[in-house]
């Protein structure tokens, strides 16, 4: 989108806050209402990530386009201000304004927090989106997130992730036991049942631990990103999919406080920038994975499916862990329960049309006939 059309765009949507009326306004109260603000954003990726860290960098430019940059948002990388998996309390504590981050990494202070970004075989991110804005996901994460004094944005999905990559090769889920793996929140629970060592590391941490063998195995996120940090140079076998991942949602946090203090017109104006990066972010990844596969293929990845057997072993595994914290946290078993049946309606649909048309066409291209 042209810059004019998105300011233009950005604008339309901060202004419909302010009411019909607006137009009555003399120019002074309308700059009265518009105050000259300066936010630090604490993003828990490095810049070399440039799709996740530049959803917050896009999120940012388009809200000072819109407002004339009178409400400017500083992005900062992991570690620049706060480590990069302790951005939300960062928020939380009113350390940082805003944050950009996987809900996930809260996992340890209460799981819930995982269904604002992934959880083991849940929605893909068409899902995920259509249960954030229709299915009410955003009101349910929204007066979760309100205890821990944030407010969410979603801005940004991955789409579905890779299962990751091993020094070795896995066939039965036997060959899983005793691996240690670089996997974060709610996956790591489910393959700790499977005999797997779970360990929560940040991205720019993780191919030092691979290359030393600290960890067997680690996953981030998909071919673009994977490129970039190297781990084909430490470990050949490339697994799919990410199980755990079918889609992550990426959220701006805002503190609670901060948020209710702005005016209406600039919470519309987030709201926007922060639907067209969340637009922008998947729309980069589903661009870009397709030739970084073929790159990594070439330098040396070997591509692996996990075998059925593995991912039941997983699906059952997932399925105890869900009963098991539901019946201790009424607000897991509540987002569950929301996303377990939003989940089973979406895949009865998507597989009477999009699943059909898709399987076509992925038949179509190894035919070679596309």
């Amino acid at each position: 989108m042209a810059n004019t059309s998105r300011r233009n765009f950005l604008k339309t949507a901060g202004t419909a806050g302010v009411g019909a009326a607006a137009s009555t306004i003399a120019i002074p109260a309308i700059a009265q209402s518009s105050p000259e603000l300066k936010w630090r954003l604490a993003a828990s990726w490095p810049k070399s990530l440039d799709t996740l860290y530049g959803a917050a960098e896009n999120f940012a430019k388009y809200v000072a386009e819109a407002t004339d940059n009178k409400f400017h948002i500083q992005c900062f990388a992991a570690g620049e201000l706060v480590p990069g998996l302790q951005a939300t309390d960062a928020v939380s504590s009113g350390t940082v304004e805003l944050c950009h981050t996987a809900p996930y990494y809260m996992w340890g202070k209460d799981p819930t927090f995982a269904f604002g970004a992934s959880v083991p075989f849940g929605p893909n991110a068409r899902m995920q989106n259509a249960w954030w804005h229709e299915g009410g996901g955003e009101a349910l994460m929204n007066a979760f997130y309100a205890k821990y004094s944030i407010y969410g944005l979603l801005c940004g999905n991955t789409g579905a992730q890779m299962g990751g990559w091993f020094r070795k090769e896995l066939n039965t889920p036997d060959d899983l036991k005793g691996v240690k793996m670089r996997i974060g929140g709610f996956g790591g629970a489910v393959i700790a049942k499977v005999g797997m060592v779970p360990q929560q590391i940040a991205g720019g941490d993780i191919y030092p631990a691979l290359e030393k063998g600290t960890i067997d195995a680690a996953e981030w996120v998909g071919p673009y990103d994977d490129e970039k940090l190297g781990f084909v140079k430490v470990a050949k076998y490339y697994y799919y999919p990410g199980w755990w991942e079918g889609g992550t949602m990426l959220h701006i946090h805002v503190n609670k406080e901060k948020w209710e203090s702005l005016p209406k017109h600039y919470k519309a104006i987030c709201k926007a920038a922060a639907a067209l990066a969340n637009d922008n972010m998947l729309a980069r990844y589903d661009a870009n994975n397709p030739q970084a596969l073929k790159r990594l293929i070439a330098n040396g990845a070997q591509l692996r499916p996990f075998s059925e057997a593995i991912l039941d072993s997983c699906q059952k595994a997932a399925n105890e862990v869900y009963a098991e914290i539901s019946a201790k946290n009424e607000d897991f078993k509540k987002h569950w329960e929301s996303t377990k049946a939003f989940r089973a309606d979406q895949y009865l649909w998507l597989q009477v049309a999009d699943a059909t048309y898709d399987n076509y066409m992925m038949v179509q291209q190894r035919k070679k006939a596309l």
